[in-house]
């Protein structure tokens, strides 16, 4: 599929985008490489809270209400917030292969829906003022992994 040209106000959430599907692609590539998941939570954890709480607060906050919380690609984005969610604590209780897998997996799917259907649709209809009110609350940011155990490698 050909990249969307995304509006400078969403440019950052797409680029976190892109680091969540980089987080599935490295769980995936740790599964292929039988590393322990007790090791592959650690990393997975750690951009959770650092990277993907604070990205769906802003998606929640300010870009969502574009198309109101009663729109059903917003009530699919929601439905797929609180699935992930629940998929991480479930993982921060229990490390396991399935619940790895399945968060790659469903992280993977609901970044690919974001960006080729929901984003386009908010793009369609979103004002300049609802783009100025994104920009002042999320600025890019340069993204800095955790290196620590870089066990995809």
């Amino acid at each position: 599929m050909k990249p969307q040209k995304r509006h400078k106000a969403l440019q950052p959430l797409s680029r976190e985008h892109h680091h969540g599907l980089l987080l599935a692609w490295k769980i995936r590539a740790g599964l292929d490489k039988n590393v322990s998941p007790n090791q592959m939570q650690d990393y997975a954890l750690w951009f959770y809270k650092t990277h993907l709480i604070p990205h769906f607060d802003i998606e929640e906050s300010h870009v969502f209400n574009i198309l109101g919380n009663d729109h059903r690609l917003i009530k699919k984005a929601l439905d797929e917030h609180k699935q992930i969610i629940e998929l991480f604590q479930e993982l921060e209780i229990k490390p396991d292969t399935i619940i790895l897998n399945t968060i790659a997996n469903t992280l993977d799917n609901h970044i690919r829906f974001e960006e080729r259907v929901l984003f386009p649709k908010i793009q369609n209809v979103a004002t300049e003022e609802q783009y100025n009110a994104i920009e002042r609350v999320h600025h890019s940011v340069v993204f800095v992994d955790n290196y620590k155990d870089e066990f995809w490698k």
